[in-house]
């Protein structure tokens, strides 16, 4: 996550924060601060009923009593009843085990002695972990077990030609509504009619118990008129299932999320390459229309032009030796040239004297020997005249004498 991003969600976290102080500041002050006058009242009540009590001797009392309930001491029985109530027996003790290691905390029951506190530090850090692999499999068989359910339904929706988007959502809409039938409502009746609470206050419970809120001031199973000792861990089995079914919607959402944004960093690669796309579009046709810039790229190179004609000179200077390629073919012997032509100004000439040359060369076999490389006759250099033959014996064409 970039910085920018961390320091945006941090911003709207401490947005809502703060909304949410103010609203519960405005919701919950006038109750507290009416509260606070009635206890005052019924404690002037008190000292004009009793006028041996002294003030500070109430005072005292009342903070016995207070640290008394919070040890988990109920005012509606005393020692002298028979009630077998207890804060700590065996299904009480299950359930408080079971709020440490779920992070819960209701916070009804707390822990009085240095002993105690001890060992539940050690308890916790094994058994959230734990815990938290238990609910990562059991929320996993539950989700698979509701998606197999719900798969059924839609292949019902798919054979009378439901649209495959539209069947989506539904399906993703009923998995919501069957986990909330299942772990929600019915929990909520049954602690209405159990716990005797509003509907109010036992949706009020389920949702604090299920987000692992666990303010404590609704807790199942903390009434004295509770009796049963299978009460309160039934109820734990609840919380795991409930916790499961959380932890899967939030897998389901988070997988949901992840699809998303791998989709929509797709559509904004797309998007980037279509503006990279028309921007060079634009430059080009800005460049076009303005003129190039840049210096143009050399040209090929061009076959150099024949040489103009230059003066004549002396029939003994040299040419390149390097032969060049046949051009025409062998012309009839002409007269010698006069040496004032020069050889650059009849190339077709010397190049078919070449030709003929090593023709009539390759033909007589070893009849002359082969000059060796690097030192052969100029081109430029003007042939003998043929020793006169006889008449029936004709001249061998560009052999000198």
């Amino acid at each position: 996550m970039h910085s920018t991003t961390l320091l945006a969600l941090l911003a709207v976290v401490l947005l809502y924060l703060v909304s949410g102080a103010l609203v519960f500041q405005a919701l919950e002050q006038p109750h507290e601060q009416q509260a606070q006058r009635e206890l005052g009242e019924v404690r002037e009540k008190f000292l004009r009923a009793h006028p041996c009590v002294s003030d500070q001797d109430l005072g005292l009392f009342i903070k016995e009593v207070a640290d008394a309930l919070g040890g988990g001491a109920n005012p509606d029985t005393n020692s002298t009843s028979n009630s077998n109530h207890s804060a700590w027996d065996l299904g009480s003790a299950f359930f408080f085990s079971g709020t440490i290691i779920t992070t819960i905390g209701y916070g009804n029951a707390a822990l009085r002695t240095d002993a105690g506190r001890l060992f539940c530090i050690f308890y916790a850090l094994v058994g959230i972990p734990l815990f938290g692999i238990l609910l990562a499999g059991v929320g996993d068989r539950l989700g698979s077990s509701l998606r197999r359910g719900i798969g059924h339904i839609e292949a019902i929706f798919l054979k009378w030609h439901v649209p495959p988007e539209l069947v989506r959502i539904l399906s993703a809409v009923l998995f919501l509504l069957i986990g909330c039938l299942l772990f929600v409502l019915t929990p909520t009746f049954v602690f209405c009619y159990v716990e005797g609470w509003s509907k109010l206050e036992a949706i009020y419970f389920v949702v604090v118990t299920l987000t692992t809120v666990g303010f404590g001031d609704y807790v199942a199973g903390a009434s004295p008129n509770q009796n049963s000792a299978a009460y309160q861990p039934l109820v734990w089995f609840w919380i795991l299932l409930g916790l499961a079914y959380f932890a899967s919607v939030l897998t389901t959402i988070g997988n949901w999320l992840r699809v998303v944004s791998r989709r929509t960093r797709a559509e904004m690669g797309g998007l980037t390459a279509q503006a990279a796309s028309w921007t060079g579009t634009v430059t080009a046709r800005v460049t076009q229309r303005v003129g190039p810039t840049a210096p143009p790229p050399p040209e090929k190179e061009r076959p150099p032009l024949p040489p103009p004609p230059c003066p004549a000179q002396p029939a003994s200077r040299p040419l390149s030796p390097a032969a060049p390629e046949k051009t025409e073919p062998p012309s009839p012997p002409t007269p010698p040239t006069p040496p004032s032509a020069s050889a650059l100004d009849y190339p077709s000439e010397n190049l078919a004297f070449i030709d003929e040359s090593s023709d009539t060369q390759s033909e007589r076999g070893s009849a002359l020997p082969r000059a060796p490389r690097g030192s052969r006759r100029p081109l430029n250099t003007p042939r003998k005249p043929a020793r006169p033959r006889g008449p029936g014996r004709p001249r061998d064409k560009g052999v000198p004498a």
